[in-house]
């Protein structure tokens, strides 16, 4: 999924890259500069890449990947299984890279450990975990985390609107959430349910679109998933203000957006970084531009400081 297309932002960044490599080009024909020379050439780098997990980092690398292809020989392949999922491929071995909408678990990096891989990670941006509504829902506008919990905590009744408030429909509430391998999941089981079970009722799907689309089709639906999908589609569906804060890139940052802001990250490879010139060449490429296709796909940049430490553990690495 390419929600990342939805914005303008990102046919910017991709026109000033596009921009500046032509400027480089010119310049470098108006200084004369001996192409022949092989010498004094930057040795092209080939190879491939491959990464999985997060549906909610997916639109940044999808981004990222598409505006390095256009400007490298290296073949860069992102699957998006869910964090979990993309945890599993990466312990397996056949993963460079993993993205993940929540930090690593204990167990699995203990799993990381007993394979012999070694990881670093990388911090990406912020989003903020959106809860929405069908757009002709005039009612459910503002939510508690308390409401939450009493909306999507499982207890054996069938769960109306007018449980939470007795001025709202006596109408049965619809559910959609990602699925169990997603890091979304997680942390909304963490910070929400308090590690307690979901409604049964619930459809989980770790493809965005599916959720997106069941929310849109059904008044008394809610859902929740990452901030991108939420602004991609925000004609459609609307967003739920958290104890009276709404989603938004200032929200977001200040993490007055609480407790549902969070980061995002990807985790690398230590030897895949150090021995395969193209994931080392990818990864640098990745933390470069992070921040700003962050922004052109609807989430928060993280500060420059964080990419900064990050591009020194990435050359430390090298």
């Amino acid at each position: 999924m390419k929600n990342w297309k939805y914005f303008m932002g990102t046919a910017m960044l991709g026109s000033a890259l596009i921009l500046g490599a032509c400027g480089d080009e010119a310049a470098e024909s108006a200084e004369g500069t001996d192409t022949t020379d092989t010498g004094s050439e930057e040795a092209v780098v080939e190879g491939s890449v491959v990464g999985d997990g997060s549906s909610t980092v997916a639109p940044i690398l999808e981004a990222l990947v598409e505006e390095y292809s256009a400007q490298s020989e290296v073949q860069v392949t992102v699957g998006v299984s869910g964090t979990g999922g993309g945890f599993e491929k990466f312990i397996a071995g056949t993963t460079d890279f993993s993205n993940a909408s929540r930090p690593i678990k204990e167990e699995e990096a203990a799993k990381l450990e007993a394979a012999g891989i070694d990881f670093t990670e990388f911090l990406l941006a912020y989003d903020g975990l959106t809860v929405v509504v069908n757009s002709e829902n005039d009612w459910a506008s503002d939510l508690t985390v308390e409401d939450l919990k009493k909306i999507w905590v499982e207890d054996g009744t069938t769960k109306m609107w007018s449980d939470i408030n007795p001025e709202w429909p006596e109408e049965e509430i619809v559910f959609y959430s990602p699925g169990s391998d997603s890091g979304t999941y997680d942390y909304f089981n963490e910070v929400i349910l308090e590690d307690a079970d979901m409604v049964s009722a619930a459809t989980l799907s770790e493809d965005d679109n599916i959720l997106v689309q069941g929310v849109q089709g059904d008044v008394n639906a809610i859902g929740f998933f990452g901030y991108a999908h939420y602004l991609a589609n925000q004609d459609t569906i609307s967003a739920v203000s958290i104890e009276g804060v709404e989603p938004n890139n200032e929200t977001i940052e200040s993490g007055e957006y609480s407790p549902l802001s969070r980061p995002l990250y990807t985790y690398a490879s230590n030897a895949a970084i150090a021995e395969n010139p193209a994931v080392y060449d990818f990864m640098k490429y990745v933390i470069e531009n992070a921040g700003a296709m962050a922004e052109a796909v609807g989430y928060v940049s993280a500060p420059q400081e964080e990419y900064d430490a990050d591009m020194e553990a990435l050359e430390a690495l090298k």
